[in-house]
């Protein structure tokens, strides 16, 4: 007997290696995912933002990544609270810091290479979590302009903003005057679509479905308008295949580890192909042998043991030279040296 819903995964043709120049937008999840992608060496961008959980959120850093132009002294979105520490209303609190100076180099470091990356990138990863939109109520305007939009609150007072639930139609709106522009500079792009699993409890368990409904309504309308655009189910796998509460994590609202383990297989199974996938292998055995802490790092058996890998690291390198393992050499000569 089978005792569960095997959701059936994507064949649109897309498929994704190593040559590829990637970025992921979005929601921890696309943190997640992400951040599998750069372990196993692929070139992806992850959250040149932070996390960002709504679409409009999304469509307005989109918007300033084609503008080109990088954050300065009179940009609106700064602002320092009471302690002294300078935020940005579109980055998340990992760009704060308690200059002004400090937080602008913060978010050019991380901006430059994405304006500079958008042109030559060939996929998107954009990772929607909720249809719940903070605006700014000095600046509050109509939705589809992602004017007055709020990417983080930064636990400021809920009176300085109003939340409002975007409509389907609002979201996919904001959605395609960011992919307009986009395609046009970038033509071969592919953007990859999901939606978080994470759960958001604040408004209940009603409202979080009505919240992820309407995200998957507005990914739809993208999908149906531009062949570019392409939808994978983390959200439905999840829900559907791993509807236990032990794919949950202690908070039961956010995956488990077993969970994305699962969800990034069936990710590799729908864009990789065999030979991606052996070349993924092979990066996780190097990166593993290296978390290898020895008893005695000063053995020459240890020593050999690091030959061996800056050899295989070598010969990696030689057939796939867009691989990066700078810091994994860097590693393997400096504990050589002791």
């Amino acid at each position: 007997m089978d005792f569960r819903t095997k959701v059936k995964l994507p064949a649109d043709g897309l498929q994704i290696n190593h040559a590829d120049r990637l970025m992921s937008l979005g929601s921890c999840f696309s943190e997640q995912i992400g951040n599998r992608l750069t372990e196993a060496k692929f070139h992806c961008d992850v959250n040149p933002f932070g996390i960002l959980y709504n679409p409009l959120s999304i469509a307005e850093a989109l918007h300033l990544m084609l503008r080109g132009k990088t954050f300065d002294a009179d940009s609106p979105e700064l602002f320092a609270t009471g302690d002294g520490w300078w935020h940005s209303f579109m980055h998340h609190s990992q760009f704060s810091a308690p200059t002004k100076d400090e937080c602008l180099r913060l978010i050019n470091e991380r901006l430059q290479p994405a304006i500079e990356a958008l042109p030559q990138l060939d996929c998107l990863l954009i990772t929607l979590g909720t249809a719940y939109v903070y605006f700014k109520t000095d600046r509050h305007a109509a939705p589809e302009d992602c004017y007055g939009v709020v990417a983080n609150c930064h636990k400021l007072p809920e009176s300085m903003f109003v939340r409002k639930l975007m409509t389907p139609a609002d979201m996919s709106n904001a959605l395609r005057l960011a992919l307009d522009p986009l395609f046009k500079l970038n033509p071969k792009l592919q953007v990859l679509f999901t939606v978080s699993p994470i759960r958001h409890a604040r408004d209940g368990f009603h409202a979080n479905q009505l919240s992820k409904a309407s995200l998957l309504l507005a990914v739809d309308a993208l999908c149906q308008d531009y062949p570019g655009c392409h939808y994978f189910p983390s959200y439905e796998i999840q829900l559907d295949e791993l509807r236990d509460y032990r794919f949950y994590a202690d908070d039961m609202l956010h995956p488990s580890a077993s969970a994305v383990n699962y969800i990034w297989e069936c990710f590799c199974e729908t864009y990789f192909t065999p030979k991606t996938r052996a070349l993924i292998s092979e990066c996780r055995d190097i990166r593993q042998a290296l978390e290898h802490r020895p008893f005695h790092p000063e053995s020459p058996a240890y020593k050999s043991f690091l030959t061996q890998i800056v050899l295989r690291i070598n010969r990696l390198t030689e057939k796939y030279p867009t691989l990066d393992f700078r810091k994994e050499l860097k590693l393997c000569h400096t504990r050589l040296k002791q």
